[in-house]
């Protein structure tokens, strides 16, 4: 694995659209704060009129978005080399400076807290202000504290933060795997590696051996994780309590504005309905690539390993343009800025954060990172990521900055579209040859579903056992974390995989744990975006312009008022139940092209 200095410059994302370089990024720091210091100066304890209001809402969001590029500079390069030392100081002095603003500023939350909710109408009314900033403000008067208090919490937002800076140090910068051993040849092992490489690879005795040693690897840091871990959900607990809500859950799912039923519905449908499709799955692999047995180590090979076409980053483009060309023009011309202008880090390099993501700083396009091995999976991955690129690039030159922070219930809609359209598009290529069909529509499961539907799923069904200890105050030391995770993977699997030994640490793995209730919300966002795909492919060109109004609306629709504007109704149970049943059609045709 080569270090972060000797990948090429055209491997990397550019992260120059947001700041020159280190020196700047720190100069942009300080003159937000001394903006911030104006503000404060200007409109503290003056927010009483629409007017001054409506004028101190502007500043402030250009404030925030000027300091949000800084942030975004200082902890992109992080993630990319988590033993840069000198990044990492000026990601801390990066934070230190969003704490001090943020610390400071409260005051304005707090102040229109208290204004007539007359005036704060009023304020609405002006066209050129954040509508949805008021409006939310207006709902969280019940949950809001003395300015006094908000402010303490303001300033404590690095030490809420501590646990997930903790638990990547743990996991990017001292987990050390070194070589596992087969047939007398060594192979280096580490996160991105097992992830990216060992853990699909064909080779069965490699893979499981990778396995085994990565996992009994995370075991030696499995007591530090769940400190790291229980601190963030403990934290979470007292927050929700102080803020008058009735359980941690309430809290949490306010902000995506959410109900519990439709979070509920999400896990407990698919735990159940699922299940038996994705067992018929298990069989499916263990017959196709004769195996012994069916384990845990064995469940992300692919259906048919000697049919894997490899990419280039050059090839993917033309498949990336092909594939979304039914999204028209506009997005094509995203698309191409995304490689012309290197919003993608394709880098493999030593520290860079594993898996993948997108963030996208308003209106200075997106930065997209992910690891590139050359696999058509990396090209479904890259269109999922170039989804979010897409919303936020739509959301962002339609709304005012506050109004594009997106609830994670439908998020990920935008993404895993993306991917099930690509699959679409392969469908049409080589319509005569059923193996690659075969090909497609297992990649479809491996990839887009299985990731959403499966593995973000169990994470979702684990966490919400984690939440309801949390929310009786009881602790949630490692062997509880183990022993829920392993009592949800054999509740969904049941008989058909054997459960390998030190399997239940895969709660270690996953970093959207210090990110609220995110991971439910994948295959929410799935669902949705299973019904929008198949309405285009009905109903062609209306649906996908009903889609990139909906993509333009940011976040000022909740979540269901989000999924009607694209013709999908979340407040029952048929959207996800015909999902589900999508699922179960494309392994029964894998099944039948099989036999």
């Amino acid at each position: 694995m080569k270090k972060r200095s000797e990948i090429s410059e055209d491997l990397k994302w550019d992260l120059s659209r947001l700041c020159k370089d280190a020196d700047h990024c720190r100069k942009e720091l300080e003159e937000c704060k001394e903006i911030c210091k104006k503000i404060v100066e200007k409109y503290k304890g003056k927010l009483q009129d629409a007017i001054t209001i409506n004028s101190c809402i502007n500043e402030y969001e250009e404030l925030i978005t000027k300091l949000d590029y800084a942030v975004a500079y200082a902890g992109l390069d992080v993630s990319t080399d988590y033993g840069n030392t000198e990044a990492l100081q000026l990601d801390a002095v990066a934070s230190a400076a969003s704490v001090y603003i943020f610390t400071e500023l409260s005051f304005i939350d707090s102040e229109l807290a208290t204004a007539s909710v007359d005036i704060l109408e009023e304020a609405m009314k002006d066209e050129n202000v954040s509508k949805l900033y008021i409006k939310d403000t207006i709902r969280e008067i019940p949950h809001k504290l003395s300015p006094e208090t908000e402010r303490v919490l303001a300033s404590l937002r690095q030490t809420f933060q501590a646990p997930y800076n903790m638990y990547n140090q743990t996991k990017l910068a001292d987990m050390k795997f070194g070589d596992v051993e087969v047939d007398g040849k060594k192979y280096p092992l580490g996160y991105a590696t097992f992830e990216d490489d060992y853990e699909s690879i064909r080779d069965t005795r490699l893979r499981r051996a990778a396995s085994k040693a990565f996992y009994s690897k995370l075991r030696e840091y499995m007591n530090t994780t769940a400190a790291e871990y229980g601190a963030h959900v403990n934290t979470e607990k007292t927050l929700s309590e102080i803020k008058h809500f009735d359980s941690v859950f309430d809290y949490l799912l306010f902000g995506q504005k959410v109900t519990r039923e439709m979070y509920d519905r999400q896990i407990d449908i698919i735990m159940e309905k699922l299940a038996p499709h994705m067992r018929k799955y298990a069989r499916l692999l263990k017959k196709a690539n004769g195996l012994d047995k069916m384990t845990y180590a064995d469940l992300k090979i692919a259906l048919d390993p000697d049919y894997d076409p490899h990419v280039t980053i050059e090839e993917s483009k033309k498949y990336i343009l092909d594939g979304l060309s039914i999204m028209g023009e506009d997005y094509a011309e995203m698309l191409k800025r995304a490689y012309e202008e290197r919003w993608i880090d394709f880098a493999q390099n030593e520290g860079k954060s594993t898996g993948g993501f997108c963030e996208s700083p308003y209106r200075r396009g997106s930065y997209i990172l992910l690891t590139w091995n050359e696999r058509m999976s990396d090209v479904f991955t890259l269109a999922h990521e170039l989804g979010h690129a897409g919303h936020f690039n739509y959301a962002g030159a339609a709304q005012h900055m506050f109004d594009t922070n997106v609830s994670n219930y439908v998020v990920e809609a935008p993404s895993t579209i993306n991917e099930l359209l690509m699959a679409e598009y392969l469908k049409t290529q080589n319509k005569d040859d059923k193996r690659f069909r075969r090909w497609v529509l297992a990649s479809q499961i491996s990839n887009t579903y299985y990731h959403n539907f499966v593995t973000h799923l169990l994470e979702a069904a684990y966490q919400r056992e984690v939440y309801k200890l949390v929310d009786k105050h009881e602790a949630v030391p490692a062997e509880v974390l183990n022993n829920i995770y392993r009592d949800v993977l054999k509740k969904f699997w049941g008989d058909e995989v054997e459960l390998t030994e030190n399997c239940e640490l895969t709660w270690m793995r996953q970093p959207h744990y210090y990110m609220g209730l995110y991971s439910y919300s994948y295959s929410a966002s799935l669902t949705i975006a299973t019904q929008v795909m198949k309405r285009i492919l009905k109903e062609g060109q209306s649906a996908v312009d009903d889609w990139k109004k909906t993509l333009a609306a940011g976040a000022v629709p909740t979540p269901a008022e989000f999924a009607k504007m694209a013709g999908v109704d979340v407040t029952t149970d048929a959207a996800l139940l015909d999902t589900i049943e999508y699922i179960g059609s494309i392994i029964d045709e894998i099944e039948e092209l099989t036999d």
